[in-house]
C-alpha cells in the first residue's frame, strides 16, 4: 500500500480543497472531514481521481463531506460509482477496482470536533435559524475557519480510525431499459417499476399493499 503523504504539493492540496468548496457552495468542518478521508484514500490505494469506475466508494452518510469525496475521487453518484448506506456515521469505504484493494475511513471518536470551539454550536445554531447578527455571522465564519484549519493540518490518525479491508466490489452500473409508466406515462427504468393489474407503474404511482397496522 502507499503511504499516508497527500498527493501533490501543499499549493496543488490548497487549490483541490478550494475546488471542493467550489463545487460545495461553502467551507464548512463536514466538508474539510470529507476531503480528507478522500485525500488519505487515494494515497492508500495509491490511485488517482477516477475517470470511469475505476473506483468505488461506499457512503454511510449523505452529509457534506460526501461532496469533497465526490471532486477528490471521482466517485459520483450519476457514474454509479458512488454508493450510500444510510447509517448515519461518517464512514467511508473506497476501492481499487484495479487491484482489490479496499480501506475504510471512519470518524475516530476522540477527535471531537465540538471540544475545538464549544462556544460554536450555540452561535451555529442562532445562524441557521436566522437569527444571528452581521456580526455573529462574521464571528461564526471566522470559528468555523478556525475548525476547517484543524481537520485539514490534524495528522490522519488523530482524524480517522483507517483499515484495509476485505470486501465484495461491487458491480459496476448497468444501464436499463426505460418503459412508459401506465398511470403518469413518464419513462421509467425497467429496474424501477412495479406491476399492477398487469401493467408497469413508476414507484412514484404505485399503491403500497401491507396488512400490518
Amino acid at each position: 500500500m502507499c503511504n499516508t503523504t497527500p498527493p501533490g504539493t501543499p499549493g496543488e492540496a490548497h487549490d483541490r480543497f478550494a475546488e471542493a468548496a467550489a463545487f460545495h457552495g461553502h467551507v464548512c468542518p463536514g466538508l474539510a472531514t470529507g476531503y480528507r478521508a478522500a485525500e488519505i484514500a487515494l494515497s492508500r490505494l495509491c490511485s488517482g481521481r477516477s475517470e470511469d469506475e475505476e473506483l468505488v466508494t461506499i457512503a454511510e452518510t449523505d452529509a457534506c463531506g460526501v461532496d469533497a469525496i465526490q471532486v477528490l475521487t471521482g466517485c459520483t453518484a450519476g457514474k454509479g460509482n458512488l454508493l450510500f448506506k444510510d447509517h448515519g456515521k461518517h464512514a467511508f469505504t473506497f476501492i481499487n477496482r484495479r487491484t482489490g484493494a479496499a480501506v475504510r475511513v471512519a470518524a475516530n471518536p476522540s477527535f471531537d470536533v465540538d471540544s475545538l470551539d464549544p462556544d460554536l454550536a450555540p452561535l451555529r445554531a442562532r445562524v441557521m435559524q436566522g437569527q444571528a447578527t452581521d456580526a455573529e455571522q462574521a464571528e461564526f465564519h471566522e470559528r468555523a475557519n478556525r475548525i476547517v484549519e484543524a481537520i485539514l493540518e490534524a495528522p490522519a490518525e488523530d482524524l480517522f480510525i483507517i483499515r484495509e479491508v476485505d470486501i465484495e466490489i461491487p458491480e459496476r452500473a448497468r444501464i436499463f431499459s426505460s418503459v412508459p409508466c401506465a398511470k403518469c406515462g413518464e419513462m421509467t427504468a425497467e429496474s424501477r417499476v412495479r406491476v399492477e393489474d398487469g401493467k408497469f407503474v413508476c414507484y412514484a404511482c404505485s399503491e403500497e399493499y401491507s396488512r400490518r397496522g
